[in-house]
Parts: structure tokens; sequence; C-alpha cells
């Protein structure tokens, strides 16, 4: 990547993800990474800092993860926080003890010195604790910058560039949290901050239009923002070698089949193939009760319909689909590297099945970076927020057989109508 990174090293938080946000909301991009990541792969990527999370084990818990101690002479800055604090004061020869009482909600902070991290926070604010720990001896070099009433609740090692807090920065109800993170980042890190929407879109264009060069992409369409704003980004690297096609299945809300099509095409300008493939679904599906039969069946025929269409275009090299950040860390366990994405996120198996290697230029973003991303294209409001539709839609919300008059029925109700919503709080600006 072309832009400047900070690393979280993840030890299984509840809030890992809310920090990776929040870092985010500052203009820095950041990737999650397993806690166990070696020293040397770090190095290599060249992260400007490193952010440690909490985690429910306690350091002393027999297989709690541990992370290489090399890491605490690397010269890059570290921020612990909670579990990520208590390991690297263990490590570093400091003591870790079972606190008299688990300390779990608000607490008041009170800083005891000045310090880089806490530039322009009150001297007291309140900060939201949740360990069961406590660090009783700090390891040599550091310093106490600030107590709670229970705890020692953040230090640092300014000349080895590291710093611990006891409390989790990244949630709302820490005060003065964002201002840490900041000052984490800007003034110990050195961050410049340069990661917008323009930077994200010149970068992801550039990568994709190599990953390509002259080779043929398609890419199944659902009218979705995710499918969307992945095909738009695509066009704009390869233009016609990208087919998006997109298919009816007879149970899509109502008249989606053909608004789609028209802001796909007239709109955006995109290369798609609609094809309305109702009759031959909704025969598959006559006289099918079960839900799960239901799902198996539109699946397993989208499939069918996809590979017949894409046949029909001569040798495609390439499947885009629009797979996000949160369906790439969740499918790596905290206890160790993996590089699985979860199943339903591969279109039905189709890269397996047709040999094509995927492309997915969405698959560092949050959702709603998405829809900032999309805003930043030039898609309407109409499309940015458009509500989530499962692939087996309508047939999966009715309870009996699949029939015509059926759909017909929910298609008229409410429940077929995607929800409108304010466009939500974006990274960006």
């Amino acid at each position: 990547m072309g832009h400047e990174s900070v690393f979280i090293l993840d030890f299984g938080s509840q809030y890992t993800q809310l920090i990776a946000r929040r870092v985010r909301e500052a203009h820095v991009y950041c990737e999650i990474l397993p806690f166990n990541v070696s020293l040397a792969e770090i190095r290599q990527r060249q992260p400007k800092g490193l952010i440690l999370s909490g985690g429910p084990d306690s350091v002393y818990g027999v297989g709690a993860p541990h992370s290489e101690s090399e890491l605490w002479d690397s010269k890059i800055p570290v921020l612990g926080i909670c579990y990520g604090f208590q390991l690297l004061s263990l490590q570093l020869a400091g003591k870790v003890q079972p606190a008299e009482r688990r300390e779990y909600g608000l607490a008041e902070l009170e800083l005891r010195r000045k310090s880089l991290l806490f530039e322009g926070v009150q001297q007291k604010s309140k900060v939201w604790m949740s360990h069961g720990d406590n660090i009783s001896d700090l390891p040599p070099g550091f310093q106490v910058v600030g107590m709670t009433s229970n705890s020692l609740a953040a230090a640092e090692s300014p000349e080895r560039q590291i710093y611990g807090l006891q409390f989790h920065p990244e949630v709302a109800h820490t005060e003065q949290g964002k201002k840490i993170l900041e000052n984490f980042l800007f003034q110990i890190c050195g961050c410049r901050g340069d990661w917008t929407p323009a930077s994200f879109i010149d970068d992801c264009v550039s990568r994709v239009r190599a990953q390509i060069g002259v080779g043929k992409a398609i890419c199944a369409l659902s009218g979705g923002v995710d499918s969307t704003v992945a095909a738009v980004l695509v066009d704009r690297a390869i233009g016609k070698n990208l087919t998006c096609i997109f298919v009816n299945n007879g149970v899509l809300r109502k008249n989606e089949f053909s608004k789609v099509l028209a802001n796909l095409r007239d709109r955006l300008q995109l290369q798609v193939v609609g094809i309305d493939a109702s009759a031959q679904f909704l025969g598959k599906l006559a006289g099918v009760i079960d839900p799960e039969r239901k799902r198996k069946i539109i699946g397993n025929e989208f499939i069918a319909v996809f590979e017949e269409e894409a046949k029909k275009l001569g040798k495609v090299d390439f499947l885009v689909q629009g797979t996000l950040y949160p369906d790439v860390i969740e499918s790596v366990s905290v206890k160790g590297p993996s590089v699985t994405i979860k199943s339903h996120h591969n279109v039905g198996g189709l890269p397996q099945k047709m040999n094509l290697k995927l492309v997915e230029p969405l698959r560092e973003l949050f959702k709603d970076e998405v829809r900032t991303i999309g805003r930043a294209l030039g898609l309407s409001e109409e499309i940015v927020q458009r509500q989530p539709f499962p692939g087996p839609g309508l047939a999966v919300r009715i309870l009996g057989e699949v029939t015509p008059e059926r759909i017909r029925l929910l298609q008229e109700g409410p429940a077929s109508i995607p929800r409108s919503g304010n466009p939500s709080q974006c990274f960006f600006p």
C-alpha cells in the first residue's frame, strides 16, 4: 500500500474492531493482525506504530496469547491497551497480579505527570475499565503517568516509545479517548492522516489495473452497495473489460430488476447483462417448503445461470467480489493466523468451480467506509443507503411453497420495501 499504516495486534478483545474504526476515523489506515505475527513480517511492512488490544485472558493463564518479546526493542512506537499493557509489562520484567476486586465500568483517571500521550487531556477525566489483573510493579525505565482509585491506569517509557493504558480509550465512555489515540498517532507515531476517499480510490484503481492487466473480469451484481461500489471501482480500472451480470431470481423486491438495471446502466454506465431467469428459479422451487432447501436451490441455480452467461463472454480470468474487512477479520482466529474467508462470501463457491482469480477491491473497508467511497464515486444516495437484502430474497419470507401469487402479495407489503435511513457516520470527511 502507498499509504502509512498502524497495525493492531489482536489478543481477543471484544473492542478490537472498534480500535481499528477509531484509528481510521483519524484518517490513518490500520489493519488488525493476529497477536503472534512475527516481528520480521511487521518490519517488512513498515508500520508507523503498533497497538496491542485488550483480551479476556490473564497474562499468566495457561495458553494465554503472548507476542514475540523482540517487539519491545523494535524501535516501532507501541501502545498497549489493558491486556496489551499487562503483557508488555510482564515481558519487560514488570509484575502483574490479580486485582483485589475486578474493575469494570467508569473510573476517574488522574494524571500525575506530563506526557505526549495525554497532551491536551484534562488532569481528571472519566475512563472505561474492564480488567481482573493489575500491574503491581512497572518494568525498569517506566514511569507512572496516571492512576485511578483502584489501579495504575497509564505508564510510559518515552525513550523506548512504549506506552500503556489500563483503560479502553476506544470506547465512547472514555471521555478523552479520541484525543489520547490521536496523540499516539500524530504526536508519537508521526502519522500524517492522509487516508481519504480520494487516496483510497486512486490506490485501489491502480492496484486493480495492475492485478487484471489486459484480462477480463466478471462481477455478480446484487444491486446492493458493496457489489455496486466494487463494480464501479473495477470499471474505472479496466473499463469495458469488466462485464457485470445481474440475475432476476424471481424473488426480488418489487420492480427491483428494472430499477437496478436502470441504475447500473444509465446512471453508472456499467456494462451489465441482465438475465430474467425468474421462471427457471420458480420452476425449481415448486413444491419446496423447507427454507434451507430453498436457499440451496436458489444458490445452485444462481451458479448455473451465472456460469452459462460467463461462457458466452469467452475467456474470463477474474471474478470481482464485494468482500469487506469484517469478513476478512472474522475469518482470522485470534489463536493463530488464517486466511480463509467465510464461505458465504464466496458467491456459491464460484471461484473454485470456474477457476477464476478473485478481485476484492473493498476488502480493506468497513461498511460505512464503503458508503463513503460510494458517495465519493458519485453514486446516488438511493444506492449508497440501500439496505441489505438476502440472496434467497423473498423466498425465505414465504413460510410455505413459493408461488407467483405469494411473491406478488409479499412484494406489495411493507416488508419488501427497504428501510431508508440517515447516512451513518463516516470515517472520511
